[in-house]
C-alpha cells in the first residue's frame, strides 16, 4: 500500500488518488506487460504517458477498440503480455472479436474506464455504460471493479495475476467516481 495523508475536506487519501496510475504502471510492468493498446482517453492520460516513456514498451495507438483485442492475441502468440485501455463506450466495439480469446483461451486483460455513471454530463455514454458489465459477461469475460484509488491497486495486480497465470479473460472497470467529473 502507499503512504498517503488524508485530505481533510474529503476524507479521501489524496496521495494514493494522484498516485494511483502510477502504481498501475508498476504492476503492469511487473506482471511482465510489454505492450499496451489504447484508444485515446483523458481517464487512462497518465498511464499512457508513463508507458510511452517506457522503453521496455511498446504502446499502440488504436483507432479502434477492437484492434487491441486482436493485438493481445498476437502479442501472446509471439510470446509477450500486453493489456487493452478503453472507456466503456468502446466495450460495444469489441463483443464479435473477444470471442478469440474466450475461445482459444488465451489471456486477455483490459482495463476499462467507465463513463455514464457519477457526474455525468453526456447522456449518450449512459447507455454503453449501463451495458458494459452485462455485455462482457455475456461474452464469457470475468469482470472485477475498482472504485477506489485503493481498491484499482489491489484490482489490477490480482487481475494480471488471473489473467496471465490462469489464462483467464478479465475486463476490470475502473469506476467513473475515481476518475473524477470530465470537464470540458
Amino acid at each position: 500500500m502507499i503512504d498517503s495523508e488524508t485530505d481533510s475536506g474529503t476524507g479521501r487519501s489524496s496521495q494514493i488518488a494522484c498516485a494511483w496510475p502510477h502504481k498501475l504502471h508498476e504492476i503492469l510492468r511487473a506482471a511482465g506487460i510489454r505492450q499496451i493498446s489504447y484508444v485515446p482517453d483523458a481517464g487512462h492520460a497518465t498511464l499512457i504517458e508513463l508507458s510511452a516513456a517506457d522503453p521496455d514498451v511498446r504502446t499502440n495507438v488504436l483507432t479502434t477498440e477492437e484492434e487491441g483485442i486482436a493485438i493481445a492475441h498476437g502479442a501472446w502468440l509471439g510470446g509477450q503480455r500486453s493489456v487493452v485501455l478503453m472507456q466503456s463506450s468502446g466495450v460495444g466495439n469489441c463483443i464479435n472479436m473477444l470471442s478469440l480469446p474466450v475461445q482459444t483461451r488465451s489471456p486477455l486483460l483490459m482495463l476499462v474506464t467507465m463513463r455514464g455513471e457519477w457526474a455525468e454530463f453526456n447522456p449518450w455514454q449512459v447507455p454503453m455504460s449501463q451495458a458494459t458489465e452485462a455485455s462482457l459477461r455475456a461474452i464469457g469475460l470475468t469482470i472485477l471493479r475498482a472504485d477506489t484509488a485503493e481498491d484499482v491497486v489491489e484490482v489490477v495486480e490480482q487481475a494480471a495475476s488471473m489473467a496471465f497465470e490462469a489464462d483467464q479473460q478479465i475486463a476490470v472497470l475502473i469506476g467513473q467516481r475515481l476518475l473524477g467529473k470530465k470537464k470540458w
